[in-house]
């Protein structure tokens, strides 16, 4: 790819990122169905359990933030003709097409289908996450490459577990759909599993500390039911001391976050 084709893909990035951002800040004000992703959540899907507080779901800032700095260092000339830079555009790309038709497919009701565009979502994010995997960065790359993409993908992988859930729920399956308190006990366990791997395979600081974010949401919630805010502590508290002994006693190597 020549250096009009580099240009052309960054500015396309950008193009993604910003129109994501700005459809999802459309459908809140203009729903499509009258409903927003909060109102049906709070509504007709609020019996799913595994959704965490109202207020976790604010972590979506952050990600926008983080992928309006990751625009920005991609399209600078030096980095946008990178093979690694190119590869994590594409997917960011494909992620952020993908998440504009969830919120459509979402808001609509047609939960299965959403379910279809989450999985696409995720998948792009593995992909542009597994690009990194190698990398030794130094601290502006991890700040503005491997943080931005941890953070999207940790939180797509909480948002799938949920999506699922609604679907489910949303079908009238509400034993399988994770509406039994002990059956979301062991999702909340079974999901944080990811961020475990996470921090002790890559050194993942963003990425558990998103997990952290959600269970802490989910614990919040659900204060009157032990059998589901017990199980998010002690994972807070799992991911905690993996992060105490990172940072404070350095048993990891030093590429670490």
């Amino acid at each position: 790819m020549g250096r009009i084709g580099d240009r052309g893909l960054a500015i396309a990035t950008w193009v993604a990122i910003l129109g994501t951002l700005g459809v999802n800040t459309v459908s809140n004000f203009f729903p499509i169905a009258g409903q927003t992703v909060a109102d049906l959540a709070n509504g007709p899907l609020g019996g799913v359990l595994i959704t965490p507080a109202n207020y976790a779901f604010s972590i979506w800032g952050v990600i926008y933030a983080g992928l309006i700095a990751y625009a920005w260092y991609q399209s600078r000339r030096k980095q946008r003709g990178q093979l690694i830079i190119r590869r994590i555009n594409l997917c960011l790309i494909l992620a952020c097409v993908a998440q504009i038709g969830w919120i459509y497919l979402f808001t609509l009701q047609l939960y299965w289908l959403s379910v279809v565009a989450m999985g696409v979502i995720l998948l792009a994010l593995i992909a542009a996450y597994s690009e990194l995997a190698d990398e030794q960065p130094d601290g502006r790359r991890r700040k503005m490459v491997h943080g931005p993409i941890s953070i999207y993908l940790a939180w797509i992988s909480v948002a799938t577990v949920v999506n699922v859930a609604s679907a489910l729920y949303g079908s009238g399956l509400k034993e399988l759909g994770l509406s039994g308190a002990v059956w979301t006990a062991i999702m909340v366990t079974v999901a944080n599993l990811i961020a475990v791997l996470a921090l002790v395979q890559r050194r993942d600081i963003p990425f558990a500390l998103v997990f952290v974010w959600a269970d802490l949401a989910i614990v919040q919630r659900h204060t009157a039911m032990p059998t589901i805010w017990l199980p998010a502590l002690v994972m807070v508290a799992v991911l905690g001391g993996l992060l105490v002994r990172l940072l404070v006693f350095h048993r990891y190597p030093r590429k670490s976050w």
